[in-house]
């Protein structure tokens, strides 16, 4: 991903990532985004684009393990964040989903994420401290609450599932206030040419509706020039 890219990412939506990376494989099921609601705490704001840098986590219950453990895992953890591939996305999974009522990321711990270099967070966990979370740092959660429970984290590294989507460090990740999606290595080179052609095909459709005397034959019209400028 080249920097012409990351800006144009950063542009759009995920549902027009989805759009464009359907249209570059029309005979293929494309199926790698999540499911589901998600909240987002930045809803206006623009998306998160990155690569992932994974963890999981618990709360429901306390950890069997000593407090040493705990303490020596979540300190790993953080090295881990810290070393990931920039820019970089914290998706998280929460185990105890879809029964979650810890609250993993609030103030201080996105406070510290943030400062490791991290973009952003996508995970199917709880968040908190609506008003008091760092700027220019967007999570795309399952829920919201008010309590940290007993939570803790049990694992980094590994291959996550978050609402459905399957994501393995170091995935590329766009997410936003309509959910996340993987974008495969091997769309990366012709990315910026799909999205180009579809955010114009787009605009060219749009602005003809709403031009005056716009009827069902200008329509057809229309549509027949939007397939072939996908094509």
């Amino acid at each position: 991903m080249d920097d012409a890219l990351l800006k144009l990412l950063k542009s759009v939506s995920t549902p027009t990532v989805c759009d464009a990376l359907a249209g570059a494989h029309p005979n293929r099921v494309f199926t790698a985004y999540t499911r589901g609601t998600l909240v987002a705490t930045a809803p206006d704001g623009p998306p998160i684009v990155g690569y992932a840098c994974t963890g999981k986590i618990a709360g429901k219950t306390p950890s069997p393990e000593s407090p040493d453990s705990i303490r020596e895992r979540r300190l790993a953890y953080y090295r881990h964040m810290a070393s990931a591939k920039k820019p970089a996305i914290a998706v998280i999974e929460d185990m105890d989903y879809p029964d979650c009522v810890g609250a993993f990321w609030g103030e201080i711990n996105a406070t510290l994420h943030k400062a490791l270099g991290i973009s952003g967070v996508l995970t199917n966990g709880v968040v908190r401290d609506l008003g008091d979370l760092p700027e220019d740092f967007p999570l795309v959660a399952g829920s919201v609450g008010p309590s940290l429970a007993f939570t803790h984290v049990t694992g980094f590294g590994t291959p996550v599932s978050v609402f459905g989507l399957d994501v393995r460090a170091g995935d590329l990740i766009h997410a936003d206030r309509h959910g996340a999606v993987v974008i495969p290595p091997d769309a990366i080179s012709g990315l910026h040419e799909g999205i180009t052609r579809l955010v114009e095909a787009e605009k060219t459709l749009v602005d003809t509706a709403g031009e005056p005397g716009f009827d069902i034959a200008r329509l057809v019209d229309a549509w027949s020039k939007f397939d072939k400028t996908r094509s």
